[in-house]
């Protein structure tokens, strides 16, 4: 089993220590997001007027959004790689029926030329 990491974060000016058994670098960028986001939430027009409670609020449901959005992402491109999966297929089996009736017609040929030659 992994051991766990602990490390010290910013977030929001205030320091905080998360620990996870994820590296300290991914603990560090999951502070730098949520900074990320406060800092697009305070360039909104009245946000910083509002509660701490309700710019939490605001801030949780960013960062669901974000996760739904990707969520929905994720679904799109997982379908796409199984169409694609399924093409591929298709085309393979065509390929080797195309390889087969092509060596068929080839036996012919020769057939065709033993056939011409004792003529």
């Amino acid at each position: 089993m992994n051991s766990r990491n602990y490390t010290d974060v910013i977030i929001a000016g205030k320091i905080y220590t998360l620990g996870g058994y994820e590296s300290e670098e991914y603990l560090q960028r999951v502070a730098a997001y949520l900074n990320g986001k406060l800092a697009e939430l305070r360039k909104l027009d009245g946000f910083l007027r509002q509660s701490p409670d309700y710019q939490n609020i605001l801030l949780q449901l960013n960062v669901a959004d974000d996760y739904f959005k990707a969520e929905g992402k994720l679904s799109q491109l997982e379908a796409q790689a199984e169409e694609q999966e399924r093409e591929l297929y298709r085309l393979k089996h065509q390929l080797v029926t195309t390889q087969l009736k092509l060596e068929e017609m080839k036996k012919e040929l020769e057939e065709q030329k033993e056939k011409k030659e004792q003529v």
